[in-house]
């Protein structure tokens, strides 16, 4: 039903889980812990399987946040959960109060999770490509600051996301990231189709993380493209012309 990371697990007073699409409720290709209300699951099976989310992390359901994802770089700071039928606009969130979950969705993009174990500040992100490529990493770790947090004491978890192995992409792509720094084509592969190439986007957010400066970064490499017993993905549906998919939730909360 989920994984978890080795560095955040040693930390007192956090729980944290990335959740797999397995142990839920739902049916067909949303199999089985679709937790993405924005999917055309039933929305009584998506509440159940985030019901049981929010237990495993030892929280209220009404106390498992998620925002409204628009593959931005906008943080949220929570002090209260909100009606998920009003989530807010973002990408990730940051909260230091105990007994409160913040979640992100993902189905390729990568999820993070931050905490300081001493201040007591933990994050969330979702970074896809243009989250990661205009600052969602930074701006997450930035907020932790804002909450007392200090960057040197920031761990950091990488959960399964879309490896280089499974992520071809187009000239347009790898243009958008030369002209931002030329320095990137070190995360770009060749691939078999003239003119494309293949994104390593794992290690994009990797460097990302490690130019911040912060304590440790932990990957649990984990490509959600290979694995389909274990992960949805939103490029396997592309490929395969399937209608829909599911969305895996990564959370992290401080304990009460």
């Amino acid at each position: 039903m989920m994984l978890r990371s080795t560095t955040l697990s040693r930390l007192a007073g956090v729980s944290h889980a990335f959740f797999t699409r397995e142990g839920g409720v739902s049916q067909g290709v949303y199999a089985s812990l679709n937790g993405g209300l924005g999917s055309g699951d039933e929305r009584a099976r998506v509440v159940e399987n985030r019901k049981r989310m929010a237990g495993a992390l030892g929280v209220a359901p009404e106390n498992f946040a998620t925002v409204f994802q628009v593959h931005s770089p906008d943080v949220i700071v929570l002090d209260e959960p909100w009606d998920e039928s009003a989530r807010p606009r973002a990408d990730a969130m940051v909260t230091r109060r105990a007994g409160l979950a913040i979640a992100v969705s993902s189905a390729d993009c990568g999820p993070l999770l931050f905490a300081d174990e001493d201040a007591r500040v933990v994050g969330a992100a979702h970074a896809g490509w243009k989250g990661a490529l205009t600052g969602v990493i930074e701006a997450t770790i930035a907020a932790m600051e804002g909450q007392g947090a200090r960057r040197a004491r920031i761990h950091a978890s990488l959960g399964p996301m879309i490896s280089s192995a499974a992520y071809e992409v187009g000239p347009e792509f790898k243009a958008r990231f030369f002209d931002a720094d030329p320095a990137h084509a070190k995360f770009f592969a060749p691939s078999p189709r003239e003119g494309h190439a293949m994104f390593d986007l794992p290690g994009f957010i990797a460097e990302r993380l490690t130019l911040a400066g912060i304590g440790s970064i932990d990957d649990l490499g984990r490509c959600t493209y290979g694995d389909e017993k274990r992960f949805f993905s939103y490029r396997r549906m592309t490929h395969r012309g399937e209608p829909d998919y599911g969305r895996h939730l990564s959370a992290i909360a401080l304990k009460s």
